[in-house]
């Protein structure tokens, strides 16, 4: 038996650390001997309701200081976000101001996007459902990342008509967009659709090989942000459905979805705008992952390098091995190498289910990676417990196993379906430590009078707080605090 970091509630609900012994783990997560993380605390951000689950991200608007911007949407289904609401705060997260909805206020018709304008109400008035001729128009809000040298907050977000509001005719609409603001994000200088460099690409052909209407280029989840590289230029990590010899999307693994995975390439202009140009991708083998290479995370290493870690999945052959999938770059990510099975430092393999997953560069110069391993061999997305951060060997790019820490798990008489995913991840300027904002599905509310979600409960419930944990990195070399 292994012994491994578990985090215990008290009634008062701090977070208190102990050690317990237990076999469930063994094959995966063993103590800490290399200790690189300390779970300190949980709290809710903002609390749910029955039957909706609140996803949240906070995150910093400009390149110095405490200004922050809260987004947070309602869900009730799947892959939909119901409404909106943004909130800034300029004591690093201390109070909020009262929450504004975010909304739309474009037209659009017969199933075609129109202009998109330029107010500040309307950048990534993330989620909409606002009903149209042709269809229901919705953006997916994603976190703001802020250019240091710059102080420009770039907002990239998604957007398409979908014609009967089905998530997965997604696959044929989605769009990419892009916001800059210089004001923290309460007005835009520049908003609008992301199209290639080049006079053969439009707002119809942005991309090589994508086409409105016939497949679509996207951001997996909130966990794909974009980094800044030491060539000054900005990568944002996307997935792109393939089109097959129909010229149609194709899905060649049976799964639930087909993407490959790529980075857009940003390069600032005169005008204080980018250009954009896409990678080579990263193409899965349908064989061995059901959906392909997606959800994408990217991270520099020391020596100039790209780690890309991918989402796979095993999903409808469950036979096969469910991996975490890595690919690296070596000019600056323009082009990748075949993806392969991500291992531990050790080149032991390890099991993780189809979630997303984030890789963060921390102020001590540690990179660390946020993600679900699992114990046993996943069956397509489940299950997605527990969520582990680890701390990537800037050498091998591999992750260091002896570094692994428990963040959350399923607990005695939680349902299987429990799910630790779709979470967003940050540091704290003020406390360096890593805030993981996570929005659990299958433990119920923190505080409710409606009895405990049972084990037995045989189909997701929709209803979760937003909770905020916050992990320490330890070894770390002091560091300078503002």
């Amino acid at each position: 038996m292994n012994g491994f970091i578990f985090a215990r509630e008290t009634r008062l609900g701090h977070a208190l650390l102990s050690w317990v012994v237990t076999c469930a783990f063994a094959p995966t997560l063993h103590a800490q001997t290399d200790p690189a993380f300390r779970l300190v605390s949980k709290e809710v951000f903002l609390p749910g309701r029955p039957g909706v689950r609140v996803v949240a991200q906070a995150f910093y608007v400009r390149s110095r200081g405490q200004e922050m911007i809260s987004r947070h949407s309602e869900q009730t289904k799947s892959d939909k976000a119901d409404i909106a609401y943004q909130r800034f705060s300029g004591d690093n997260g201390r109070t909020w101001s009262s929450p504004s909805s975010l909304i739309t206020n474009e037209h659009v018709s017969g199933g075609s996007v129109g202009p998109t304008p330029s107010s500040a109400h309307s950048v990534s008035a993330p989620v909409t459902n606002e009903s149209a001729p042709g269809g229901t128009r919705r953006r997916a809000m994603k976190p703001g990342f802020v250019d240091p040298t710059r102080d420009v907050l770039v907002t990239v977000f998604q957007e398409a008509i979908l014609p009967t509001d089905n998530p997965l005719e997604g696959m044929k609409h989605w769009t990419l967009h892009c916001a800059l603001s210089r004001d923290g994000g309460r007005t835009n200088y520049h908003e609008g659709p992301i199209v290639h460099k080049g006079t053969e690409y439009s707002r119809e052909h942005p991309l090589p090989n994508v086409w409105v209407g016939k497949n679509s280029a996207m951001i997996g989840d909130t966990t794909c942000v974009p980094i800044r590289i030491r060539t000054g230029e900005i990568l944002q990590p996307i997935q792109i459905t393939p089109i097959g010899p129909d010229g149609q999307y194709h899905n060649p693994g049976g799964g639930y979805t087909y993407h490959d995975s790529a980075v857009l390439i940003g390069r600032w202009t005169e005008s204080g705008t980018l250009d954009w140009e896409l990678s080579n991708l990263v193409k899965g083998d349908p064989t061995r992952s059901t959906r392909g290479m997606l959800e994408p995370t990217i991270i520099e290493a020391p020596d100039g390098r790209i780690l890309m870690v991918l989402r796979g999945s095993n999903d409808r052959k469950p036979n096969l091995p469910g991996y975490r999938w890595y690919a690296v770059s070596s000019d600056h990510g323009r082009s990748w190498s075949p993806p392969r099975p991500w291992t531990y430092d050790n080149n032991e393999s390890f099991h993780s289910p189809s979630s997303c997953s984030q890789l963060l560069r921390h102020s001590s110069g540690r990179i660390c990676w946020i993600g679900n391993i699992c114990p046993s061999n996943p069956r397509g997305n489940s299950p997605r417990y527990p969520l582990v951060v680890g701390e990537v060997d800037p050498e091998s790019l591999l992750l260091r196993k002896k570094s692994l820490l428990v963040i959350e798990d399923r607990r005695p008489g939680e349902p299987e379906w429990t799910a630790l995913s779709n979470f967003y991840a940050r540091e704290d300027r003020i406390s360096g430590e890593i805030v993981v904002h996570l929005s659990p599905i299958g433990k119920g509310l923190a505080q409710s009078s409606r009895p405990a979600v049972q084990a037995t409960q045989p189909a997701f419930e929709w209803t979760a707080d937003a909770w905020m944990y916050r992990i320490a990195v330890l070894m770390a070399e002091p560091r300078t605090r503002e």
